[in-house]
């Protein structure tokens, strides 16, 4: 009889401590390692009784799947690239909050970048998805650097885009109809008896920018008043942009007595160089926003703005580029999403100074 002892079975932290992989899994599970890696990869053929044992496994062991290898098995990463302009931006978190939230409820993850308008840093960005084998890329930045974008093109890695988008196969694009919030805050304004109305753009370079400016124009003439370009200033989406174009308001002759502006920030810039003036909103002056960031309901006063949902753009962003690489490797077909605007009337916007007064006079006649 041998004196040789038969080893005693692993403990379970004998096993964590041992080198984790699919083979690992795959042994405890009592699975094959093809069903371990469908199972990782959500592939919806596989065994449910099967399936539930590999889950429990990883569950127990707190198994972290090697996504770069996973990646080299399946030729998919499951992991989203997301491009963004500005990420100081409150717009930009919310937007991202959004799309991450609906990516992992379908088992993916996601790789932001900001490009703070820099062509450099979008360089960089696009290096940096292509690095990580993306399966597409939103490009949520209401402007685009088409000749950089070819490098994704050319790699038939899906994208979808807002406002524009390449003439590319694989693309996806996000129609934001700003006619709609744009035109509801001007006729908002012209109703309380608003005649003499501003508006505070983006970087006219954006092609949002001029969308905006064009609804606002529109919007202006469908009500009778022919825009004034001097009470049209161009802005950079920023507060301090904001509080630059209200005081070159403040030096108008005659002054405005409302303002639109391309985005919230702006507009709470713009309520900021209000207050530095000693004038009241929206006793003095009456100002709306547009994007309906969260901050937005909790300024002084409460701002009037135009929302464009962050989880409706991020829900369709996610949709355009679930569908390119799962509905078929060659789907090529174009798809586009309409994004709906609405105002959003909270305490910054109300009857012009003085209008109530005169409106008593007439009535006095």
């Amino acid at each position: 009889m041998s004196d040789k002892k038969i080893p005693p079975s692993k403990s379970k932290e004998e096993t964590i401590s041992e080198r984790m992989d699919m083979r690992t899994i795959a042994r405890l599970a009592k699975v094959s390692i093809a069903t371990v890696s469908r199972t990782i990869n959500h592939v919806s053929t596989v065994n449910p009784k099967m399936a539930k044992r590999v889950r429990e496994v990883i569950d127990e062991l707190d198994y972290f799947p090697n996504t770069q290898a996973r990646a080299l098995g399946s030729g998919r990463s499951r992991l989203f690239g997301l491009i963004v302009s500005d990420i100081t931006n409150p717009f930009f978190p919310e937007l991202i909050q959004g799309f991450e939230d609906i990516a992992v409820e379908h088992g993916y993850e996601i790789l932001v970048s900001s490009t703070n308008y820099d062509p450099k840093r979008m360089s960089h960005c696009i290096r940096r998805m292509l690095e990580r084998k993306v399966d597409g890329v939103a490009v949520m930045t209401f402007g685009i650097e088409e000749p950089l974008l070819d490098q994704l093109a050319k790699r038939k890695i899906p994208m979808v885009f807002i406002d524009v988008a390449p003439k590319n196969t694989g693309t996806s694009l996000l129609k934001v109809d700003y006619q709609h919030g744009i035109r509801q805050g001007v006729q908002h304004l012209v109703a309380m008896g608003h005649r003499q109305i501003a508006f505070v753009t983006g970087p006219k370079k954006l092609h949002s920018a001029q969308s905006r400016l064009a609804a606002f124009s529109s919007s202006l003439k469908e009500c009778g008043i022919t825009p004034n370009p001097k009470w049209i200033i161009e802005g950079d989406h920023t507060l301090e942009g904001g509080v630059a174009a209200m005081k070159q308001l403040l030096k108008a002759k005659p002054m405005p007595t409302a303002a639109m502006c391309s985005n919230d920030m702006t507009a709470i810039g713009v309520l900021h160089a209000l207050y530095r003036a000693g004038l009241r909103v929206p006793d003095d002056f009456s100002v709306i926003g547009f994007d309906d960031i969260h901050i937005a309901a909790v300024t002084i006063p409460p701002l009037t703005t135009i929302q464009m949902s962050r989880y409706e753009l991020a829900h369709a962003a996610f949709a355009a580029l679930r569908s390119h690489v799962e509905e078929s490797e060659h789907s090529t077909q174009k798809r586009e999403y309409n994004i709906r605007t609405d105002l959003v009337v909270r305490e910054s916007t109300d009857f012009p100074r003085g209008s109530m007064t005169n409106l008593r006079k007439a009535n006095q006649i």
